[in-house]
């Protein structure tokens, strides 16, 4: 058998290997579900794919939330800078937004799939779009890759990279799972992480569409906090999603159940609970005789002062004359420390990322192959690794996908 490879999966993991090795001379075949490559990174960054971060390689792995050491040798050898120069020398500019963010300059991620596409064809890629792959078996010199419709391949070399389980839309559906645990693989989860949460007593539904910026954050597991930050929060039907709270998902511990969360919301971040209470005394003394909830809105959005003043158990319709010290200081708490009972995480079908996947101590993070497999590798999402949001998890697909590719047959 020739020395050729097949790459099961197309998003940004599988094309980067399946360029990485044909650019080495290797007869490489890319196979995907769907009827085109790329489509989870279609609706990466809401469209416009961000595509990695501008930040230093060393700080890198501050914002990956697991196994941030097994990933060293892959973000070294393919750091953002390379994506980057790769990307600009085949014709897609980009440019850097808030929080370190690489978007393609015309902010459509149809541009970025069209340039991994070029660079699949100059490098002689063979593609086979709409196969489904069912079955994997190891051989004396090799895999037979089974597919959906009765036919089959051989190759001497196989990388999966077939992401995890979440958006199943875009062809991630676990398959990848299925495959490496039959050729002997163990399986870490897998869970939903970068993912929204859910209300267990149904105030946030009345808040929906209500976007808090520079909030104080925290999320506590079994009374224990277990991430704390500033930043963006969103007010949904089902409960609270944004940035600090997809980031504040990727801390929570599914091995626990039930998961016992709880949100909480600080309101004044920037105002000690001394300053706050001082605050409030001067709001009072201004407003005597006006209603609470009327000078809640110098404290905060309209559509959040009902909620709020029904969780604290506050009358709004009292005169400000009419407030004890007592209430007062209730009004303060609840500014600072607004609870939010979670019921779960939305479902992992939703997750941006999934948590788990291939456990890392059967991997060779020098190379991506397999411990136990020869000529097996892996790359991408399937790959018991994940991070924060902000262009990390791409760069990590690309980066695994770049050295599982320029190690077969090395």
């Amino acid at each position: 058998m020739e020395n050729n490879v097949i790459v099961v999966g197309g998003g940004a993991a599988g094309m980067m290997a399946a360029y990485a090795a044909a650019q080495r001379g290797i007869s490489t075949t890319l196979i995907e579900k769907n009827e085109k490559a790329g489509k989870k990174l279609f609706i990466t960054g809401k469209g416009r794919c961000n595509i990695t971060n501008d930040c230093d390689v060393s700080d890198f792995f501050m914002n990956v939330s697991k196994n941030s050491k097994f990933l060293m040798s892959a973000v070294y050898a393919f750091p953002n800078t390379a994506l980057i120069d790769l990307f600009e020398k085949n014709g897609l500019h980009t440019k850097v937004e808030r929080g370190g963010r690489v978007f393609p300059v015309s902010d459509r991620s149809n541009d970025v799939i069209r340039t991994l596409e070029k660079m699949l064809r100059d490098a002689g890629v063979k593609r086979m779009l709409n196969t489904e792959v069912t079955d994997i078996n190891k051989e004396d010199n090799g895999f037979c890759i089974f597919f959906q419709n009765g036919e089959s391949m051989r190759s001497a070399a196989l990388i999966l990279a077939t992401g995890g389980k979440s958006y199943p839309l875009t062809g991630s559906t676990g398959d990848g799972y299925r495959f490496a645990e039959k050729l002997g693989h163990s399986m870490i989860g897998p869970a939903p992480a970068l993912i929204p949460l859910e209300d267990a007593h149904g105030i946030c539904p009345k808040m929906q569409g209500l976007t808090l910026k520079n909030i104080g954050f925290s999320l506590f597991q079994n009374n224990k906090k277990i991430y704390e930050e500033q930043g963006e929060l969103l007010f949904t039907h089902f409960g609270i999603s944004g940035p600090v709270v997809l980031s504040a998902s990727n801390h929570i511990d599914h091995k626990k159940q039930p998961l016992e969360l709880t949100a909480e919301i600080d309101f004044k971040p920037a105002l000690s609970e001394d300053k706050l209470d001082a605050r409030l005394m001067r709001e009072f003394e201004e407003n005597q005789n006006k209603q609470l909830k009327n000078v809640m809105t110098n404290l905060l959005p309209q559509k959040a002062i009902h909620p709020f003043l029904r969780e604290t158990k506050l009358d709004g319709n009292k005169a400000i004359n009419g407030i004890t010290k007592e209430e007062r200081m209730m009004l303060g708490h609840g500014l600072k420390h607004f609870s939010i009972r979670i019921a779960d995480t939305r479902p992992i079908e939703e997750a941006i990322v999934t948590a788990g996947g291939i456990s890392v101590k059967e991997i060779n993070p020098s190379t991506m192959e397999s411990k136990i497999v020869q000529n097996l590798y892996f790359a991408g999402e399937i790959i018991d690794v994940h991070a924060l949001t902000g262009g990390f998890n791409l760069q990590i697909a690309f980066s695994t996908g770049f050295l599982a590719g320029s190690s077969v047959f090395d």
